[in-house]
């Protein structure tokens, strides 16, 4: 895949509907606004620490006391709903934990509090810090598989610090993973003589496995269109990582658990290959003990036919033509960097897709723009890494969905691509969206199908809506202009982007047209956008209307806002 950028403000703002409001509501200053902060505190002027949570983020088989510390003089604030805390947040009181009984991001900061008091007028905070609560049942899963793709390192420069971080996030949900799935670019080899940086990421992952203690962890990896040559593949890592025979394809068992790795780049001209999966899928499924049991399958590149992200970046038609009869076959794939916020990133009809997310950064639909340093920009990247945690149990299977970073970050840096941050990452370890749990039920294949629940006709049709009564604010930019300011909407899965079109009510022309991504691959999300309006004269008069748009479409009531420059 090729590579690409992000940023923004934070802030607050009023309720419309399709009515106006604001007359001719003059800018008002950004720095005004409740939920702006720093991280330098007014009273003392030094800069606040974020607050600790303990225990930390992690995989836990009960309910949690989170307690929250931060410095003498603060407050802390909170949410359980993935924003950014505010000063209008609730504040933790200390001695009083807070109890974690389901799958939870907790996220916190901590408020100059003038001398210990409420924190409700301080002006200054910490940076915002978030933890990830998986909470599980004592129920022991028959195996636990961690699955990433697109790891796309070469070097130990460029890899050991980052996968130390990761490799600790790993650690901290499954200690003792049965299994890690690499699914295809290892490292980033574009015909250009790359092949021997596979040996790199092999040492960086057997020192990671080694440093955590997973010794008994398989690690198996299949082949991606950056990874050189199946001979370079070989040549790179240990024989039992990529046990293939020839064709770079093959079979595993995890703890009982079927697992096939096929070769993405030659599917549709593989002949072998093809009859192999189709031979040993037709043998597992004959058993009548195995038709309601997960058949896993990893493959680098999508498979063609309304499978995930509505087909983007899709290949191998035959793939999913062959994989048509096996209901049981939950497909796993990368390649496209597509990330696994998105609840299109799963998807049912004859068989299960499931998009693995990118360990090295995301990707969003094209055609749309985001909030960078310098202004609007067209982006469809951003330096999220995420990975799958996937649970086995006798009676179903549970996904969960983790970021192994999502800091807010800008993919270029002074004009230079700058996609792989370096830890440490205030977001390790939390969740990019409630765990898809999949069950295979019935007594025949078509009646598994007609069970399937991730599918088109089941998509969400609930539509966003404006909370604040106040959404819209026209706001000054520390350079002068103007910024619409958007307090996000909310949605029951999340908010994708926002239609903004801005009329010069003089002329009735556009000066502003345009679909802003909301940011909700970043964690914690901004509660406010700020959008530039550069096409605005003083003395002039405008008219703002904002829809929220979640992912599958469905569309909010407008806002509106008149303002003047």
């Amino acid at each position: 895949m090729r590579f690409a950028p992000l940023a923004i403000a934070v802030a607050s703002v009023t309720l419309v509907s399709p009515v106006l409001a604001h007359a001719d509501a003059k800018p008002t200053p950004a720095s005004s606004s409740a939920s702006a902060s720093t991280s330098a505190s007014a009273s003392t002027g030094h800069a606040i620490a974020a607050p600790t949570m303990s225990p930390p983020g992690g995989r836990y088989t009960k309910a949690v006391s989170v307690q929250l510390k931060s410095e003498r003089g603060t407050v802390v604030r909170y949410t359980l709903d993935g924003t950014t805390p505010t000063n209008t947040s609730p504040a933790y009181t200390p001695g009083k934990p807070l109890r974690i009984s389901k799958d939870t991001n907790l996220t916190a900061a901590a408020f100059d509090g003038k001398n210990g008091k409420s924190g409700k007028n301080g002006k200054t905070s910490s940076p915002a810090v978030s933890a990830g609560y998986l909470i599980k049942t004592k129920e022991e899963p028959v195996a636990k598989l961690v699955i990433m793709s697109d790891v796309h390192t070469g070097s130990h420069a460029t890899g050991d610090a980052r996968y130390n971080a990761f490799f600790n996030t790993i650690g901290s949900i499954f200690p003792q993973p049965d299994a890690i799935l690499s699914n295809g670019d290892m490292i980033n080899d574009n015909g250009d003589g790359h092949g021997p940086d596979h040996k790199a990421v092999a040492e960086i992952f057997e020192a990671n496995l080694a440093r955590k203690g997973m010794t008994d962890t398989q690690l198996l990896i299949s082949n991606g269109n950056h990874d050189a040559s199946l001979a370079a593949i070989r040549a790179g890592y240990p024989r039992e990582w990529f046990p293939d025979n020839g064709g770079g394809y093959y079979e595993s068992n995890v703890n009982g658990v079927h697992l096939f790795t096929v070769n993405t780049e030659t599917y549709n001209s593989d002949t072998a290959q093809r009859d192999w999966l189709k031979k040993r899928l037709t043998q597992i499924t004959a058993n009548p003990a195995s038709i309601n049991k997960p058949i896993l399958i990893q493959g680098h590149r999508p498979a063609t036919g309304s499978t995930v992200m509505d087909d983007q970046q899709t290949s191998n038609p035959l793939l999913t033509q062959d994989l048509a009869a096996f209901p049981q076959a939950v497909y796993f794939s990368g390649h496209s960097h597509l990330n696994i916020n998105d609840e299109r990133s799963i998807a049912q009809k004859d068989f299960t897709a499931v998009n693995d997310g990118s360990m090295s950064y995301v990707e969003v639909d094209h055609g749309y723009q985001a909030i960078t340093d310098t202004g609007l920009a067209d982006r469809f990247e951003a330096t999220t890494a995420q990975a799958l945690f996937v649970e086995v149990y006798k009676d179903r299977t549970e996904i969960a969905r983790v970021n192994m970073a999502a800091d807010k970050h800008d993919i270029y840096q002074g004009g230079e691509w700058s996609a792989n941050p370096n830890p440490p990452y205030s977001s390790s370890g939390t969740l990019s969206g409630p765990t898809w749990t999949l069950q295979l039920k019935g007594r025949t294949n078509q009646e598994i199908k007609k069970n399937f629940r991730y599918t088109a006709t089941a998509r969400n049709t609930v539509a966003p809506k404006f909370t604040a009564q106040q959404p819209l604010t026209a706001v000054r930019t520390d350079a002068g202009g103007t910024a619409l300011r958007i307090q996000q909407a909310k949605d029951d899965q999340m908010v994708h982007h926002y239609n903004v079109d801005i009329t010069d009510k003089a002329t009735g022309k556009k000066v502003l047209s345009t679909k802003i991504l909301s940011e909700y691959y970043f964690m914690p999300r901004p509660n406010t956008l700020d959008v530039p309006v550069a096409a605005v004269t003083a003395g002039g008069k405008y008219t703002a209307q904002v829809v929220a748009v979640d992912t599958y479409g469905n569309a909010s009531r407008p806002a509106s806002l008149n303002f003047s420059k």
